[in-house]
């Protein structure tokens, strides 16, 4: 089912909550408001009278299917009548995120949830590196907040720490709570996804540095798994936009410096050298998001 039309409205719906809370004078914007809640509770209290009797009846086939479609599942999360538990629509939003990691030979666990609290794991080359953080901030958090958007905040070991440590050595990641008030916009310098279109100059595999959003990306291809770096190398500070790429091994046309594509760009000629890695994401429909901003590395 398409749900563009759907992501329309909310849209629309996002924007007059704006509007309205935006309005001058305070004593329309209460009333107006007001409107918004009690027709949610009307309609909240309609769908959970469904909920109910289609639990009565059904032996959870129909119940899977309405929650796995978005736009009832967002419906069913506004009214806490999700009928499938947070625990695993966090493991659901995981599921979608690790390929990315694996793409640069790390993975993800889930420890459990508490009180709304996801407790997570980062392995592999993810644990420690970097990029870590961003990768946390912007892949992991982007896949679980689709999921389950109710989630409080996400506690995440073997992130590396970024300059002002979370409190408990841990990486503090708050996911709003809100199903219907929009995100606040992305400040300057803030990490931020950027829409990069398709990729189908990479169909065969190979390598492009694209602008995206005011900044070169470059993007390689190997095996159908798609790849984010800036395009700089790291030892010399040249472009990598003609450095030659054989099997998983970029070589930069200057220095000569080789970087494995696969594992987060690391150097196979100075271990302390390393690509800077982009967080990347594909949707369904092959669409790709990096996510620019303040650097990783």
């Amino acid at each position: 089912m398409d749900d563009s039309q759907a992501r329309e409205r909310v849209g629309r719906v996002e924007t007059l909550l704006g509007e309205l809370e935006a309005l001058p004078d305070p004593s329309a914007r209460e009333r107006a408001l007001e409107m918004v809640e009690a027709l949610l509770d009307l309609y909240g209290e309609g769908l959970s009278r469904i909920v109910e009797r289609i639990a009565a009846r059904d032996d959870g086939e129909l119940a899977r299917a309405l929650s796995g479609d978005e736009l009832v599942s967002h419906l069913l999360l506004l009214h806490d009548l999700h009928p499938v538990p947070l625990e695993h629509r966090v493991r659901a939003g995981l599921d979608e995120v690790r390929p990315y990691l694996e793409s640069h030979g790390g993975d993800v666990e889930l420890l459990g949830v508490s009180d709304g609290v996801a407790r997570l794991r980062l392995e592999g080359s993810c644990s420690g590196c970097p990029s870590s953080t961003m990768t946390l901030k912007l892949a992991i958090e982007d896949a679980i907040h689709k999921t389950a958007p109710d989630l409080r905040a996400i506690e995440a070991e073997g992130a590396a720490q970024p300059p002002a440590p979370a409190q408990g050595g841990l990486l503090q990641l708050e996911v709003s709570d809100s199903l219907i008030e929009p995100p606040a916009p992305a400040t300057e310098g803030e990490p931020h996804w950027a829409t990069a279109g398709g990729m189908p100059e990479l169909s065969g595999g190979g390598s492009v540095v694209k602008r995206v959003a005011g900044e070169d990306v470059l993007f390689l291809a190997l095996d159908g798994t798609l790849y984010a770096y800036r395009p700089a190398c790291p030892e010399c500070g040249a472009s990598l936009e003609r450095a030659a790429l054989e099997a998983v091994e970029l070589t930069c046309a200057a220095c000569g410096r080789r970087y494995d594509v696969r594992e987060a760009g690391r150097c196979l000629d100075v271990p302390d050298l390393h690509l800077e890695p982009v967080p990347l994401l594909v949707d369904d429909a092959g669409g790709v998001k990096v996510a620019l901003g303040t650097a990783v590395g």
